[in-house]
């Protein structure tokens, strides 16, 4: 992974010294709550529901474990031993103090973190797949690329203060698995005539106004994609709204001059930039894919005689080697997802003693590195086979084996009510309440794959939209209910989910999803997944079957209400 050099750090630790004389000031009174509230959201630093809530970048989703151990320290020292990861692979810190928070910010400094970008009106963490450098079907790593636009991206002069923040996402492999589709800029890797470049993606995004972002380049050869993304960014500087927070964000704009005409736009800007000093070289892209290279492998030539037996003789253990070990490129090794979905934990969380032990197993059996997915887990990527069953063993026993890893109780969920000043309602004891419903292996196994995701408001933090089975909590007169959508999916056909009608109090809810999940039993073909299922059949056998016996009126009511 990449390591920073003494420019790196001596930038980092400039804005660690910024941000300590900032608090000094702001404790003392020379600077007041309006002066200081832009200047803590710089570095991350919001105020929630209950306390402040510290956002820790984690660009790409790379962590050493050094990085990990540090990250489980502060949880421990400064906050409630826990953390949270989020669909943007940072961790979030829910309960420090603002005095701390230079403190902080100097452990992080020194194993090579930040804060920097985490919140604000600019260019965010720079995600991709967290399977990089070693998916089975990958065509491009994209990691060194996303590195050189992390790079560029921070503190860009231009760019730090946009109409609304700005996300980028990457993909090198032949599925998307980094919602390309629904960011503000989405990258493709590809390949065409032998030479590598990007299909570029503008305007998607989820929040308040859902949209499937749009092609402006089929393809664009990689030595430019800083040059053009500075032209997109221009264009949105300039043209972008900030009289409306609501409209702010670049799909807005997209939709408002239309794709045509906003690509002239970007091909227009980007004439003055092209073949300019953003232009990346080989050398550059050489000097940064070196931190990228692959570790020093041992690839199997037959399998391993105690895997094998493990795999035949341990039910439990296939069943985690089936939900929650993935294809390497490398013969003899796996990729591993330690699942942070136990059933009644908040998905996403991680508690300080669990950050220690998954750093040790990094260590020992991943090349002292890991990875967080936007589905809010931690993965390992490089595991030998024949060193799963000791690794599982260790997970299982810190309640980091759940094999759910694409099941439906493997819920993406924001924090919702119980922390967001933004939500309408909470999300987590949803989150619980389903799992203790389908808290039955056999049966999640049996129903097969299944994305369930919660928001806990339009700013859609839990992906709701692009959920099989999305929930939404919305404010009712002051009570929490929650409105359901169907068909949503990422990946390559990246769709936008359905709502189903009228919101539902939070008691019915688990219900609500049985109901669904029943409708597809009784629909689904042989080896039929769920989302085919509602392909086949479409929307409305799940909406009659879920809102049987509910009065015309009241649901009738609802709707305007939520609407």
């Amino acid at each position: 992974m990449y390591q920073y050099d003494a420019i790196d750090r001596q930038l980092v630790n400039e804005r660690v010294a910024q941000f300590r004389d900032q608090v000094r000031r702001w404790r003392s009174g020379e600077l007041s709550d309006d002066e200081f509230r832009p200047l803590r959201l710089q570095n991350g630093l919001y105020i929630q529901r209950q306390a402040p809530m510290f956002r820790i970048a984690v660009p790409y989703g790379m962590l050493s474990s050094t990085q990990l151990r540090t990250l489980a320290r502060v949880a421990r020292q400064y906050d409630r031993g826990y953390g949270h990861f989020t669909t943007r692979q940072n961790l979030q810190l829910n309960w420090p103090k603002i005095e701390d928070v230079p403190d902080i910010l100097a452990e992080l400094a020194a194993v090579d973190m930040h804060a920097i970008q985490t919140s604000g009106n600019c260019v965010r963490n720079i995600t991709t797949d967290p399977f990089a450098g070693v998916a089975a079907d990958e065509i491009i790593d994209p990691r060194p690329l996303a590195e050189i636009l992390r790079q560029w991206s921070t503190f860009h002069p231009e760019f730090t203060f946009l109409p609304r923040k700005f996300k980028i996402a990457i993909s090198g492999t032949r599925e998307d698995r980094a919602v390309t589709w629904f960011h503000d800029i989405g990258l493709h890797l590809k390949q065409e005539n032998g030479e590598i470049g990007f299909t570029v993606i503008v305007g998607g995004g989820l929040g308040r106004t859902p949209i499937r972002g749009q092609v402006v380049r089929e393809f664009l050869p990689w030595q430019h994609i800083l040059s053009y993304c500075e032209a997109i960014l221009r264009v949105y500087n300039r043209f972008g709204r900030r009289d409306n927070a609501f409209k702010a964000r670049i799909k807005i704009l997209v939709q408002a001059l239309g794709v045509e005409e906003f690509t002239h736009q970007v091909e227009a800007e980007w004439a003055h930039g092209k073949d300019g000093p953003a232009t990346i070289t080989q050398a550059e892209y050489d000097r940064v894919a070196a931190h990228f290279a692959a570790p020093a492998y041992h690839p199997a030539t037959v399998e391993d005689a105690a895997f094998a037996r493990h795999r035949q003789e341990n039910a439990a253990f296939a069943r985690w080697l089936e939900r929650c070990t993935h294809p390497h490129r490398v013969a003899g090794y796996r990729a591993v997802t330690l699942s942070l979905k136990k059933h009644g934990v908040p998905p996403g969380d991680i508690s300080s003693d669990q950050m220690d032990i998954v750093a040790d197993l990094a260590t020992h059996f991943s090349f002292g590195e890991l990875r967080i997915a936007h589905e809010q887990n931690i993965i390992l990527a490089d595991v030998r086979e024949a060193h799963l069953y000791a690794l599982w063993l260790t997970a299982r026993g810190a309640g980091l084996a759940t094999p759910n890893i694409g099941l439906l109780t493997g819920i993406i969920c924001c924090p919702g009510g119980d922390f967001c000043d933004l939500a309408n309602a909470k999300s987590i004891p949803i989150a619980n309440a389903i799992q203790q419903r389908f808290d039955d292996l056999d049966y999640l196994f049996d129903i097969g794959e299944i994305d369930l995701n919660i928001s806990g408001c339009m700013n859609a933090c839990g992906h709701h939209h692009i959920g099989h089975i999305g929930v939404l909590g919305v404010d009712r007169n002051d009570a929490e209910f929650y409105q359901v959508t169907l068909g949503g999916r990422q990946g390559n056909d990246a769709r936008l989910g359905k709502v189903i009608g009228p919101a539902f109090p939070a008691e019915e809810m688990p219900e609500v999803v049985a109901k669904i999940i029943q409708v597809y039993i009784d629909h689904r073909h042989a080896e039929e997944r769920f989302i085919d299922t509602f392909d086949r059949i479409g929307i409305t056998p799940f909406k009659d079957r879920v809102y049987a016996g509910r009065a015309h009126g009241k649901a009738k009511t609802a709707a305007m209400e939520v609407a």
